[in-house]
């Protein structure tokens, strides 16, 4: 894997991108990840709003770069 991987990681919070686009990103680090999980934090039933919390272990030899 490519040694910017972490950096364009650490930029996700910080895009404003198309959901395709962030869902190439999300797939890359999920499939880059030893261990993950989803947790709904909220979801608004009037509005179509939700908030999704990802939360996992990069592969150790991509967190070593």
């Amino acid at each position: 894997m490519e040694k910017n991987v972490l950096e364009e990681f650490e930029s996700l919070n910080t895009l404003q991108v198309s959901g395709e686009t962030l869902k190439t990103h999300l797939k890359r680090m999920l499939e880059n990840s030893s261990q993950c999980r989803a947790i709904l934090e909220s979801i608004n039933r009037d509005t179509g709003e939700y908030r999704i919390v990802l939360q996992g272990v990069l592969e150790s030899e991509l967190s070593e770069s």
